[in-house]
């Protein structure tokens, strides 16, 4: 198990036992309770900072790939409820069906404002 893992495991153990230990002695949870919040915190921002290599290396993904196809996704599909799910092909195509009992397209829809805000 490498260092970077053992450590979290250790504050965990540590501080699954420290709210009964409080307890135990004079019973002050609220003590118990600060303990496992700190740990919790400590916990989270060391797995934050493993994954923020990660993360920073899959941003250009997301903003260069993905954002573009699901801006034109949404686009194109005025209202999910309209749709049937998805059907995968032998060919690998993926099909969305339109509703048969769905309105007709382009009717009852919102208009868009140039910033982007629809009057409901």
């Amino acid at each position: 198990m490498t260092r970077s893992r053992l450590i979290p495991l250790a504050a965990a153990a540590l501080l699954a036992a420290a709210p009964s230990h409080a307890q135990d002695d004079d019973g002050d949870v609220s003590e118990g309770l600060g303990l496992l919040r700190e740990g919790s915190r400590m916990i989270l921002e060391n797995l934050l900072d493993e994954m923020r290599p990660m993360l920073e290396e899959a941003r250009p993904f997301f903003e260069d790939e993905m954002l573009p196809f699901l801006q034109e996704l949404g686009r194109q599909i005025d209202d999910l409820t309209a749709y049937e799910l998805p059907e995968r092909l032998p060919n690998g195509d993926i099909i969305i069906r339109r509703s048969p009992d769905a309105p007709p397209i382009g009717e009852d829809l919102p208009e868009v404002g140039e910033d982007g805000e629809v009057e409901l």
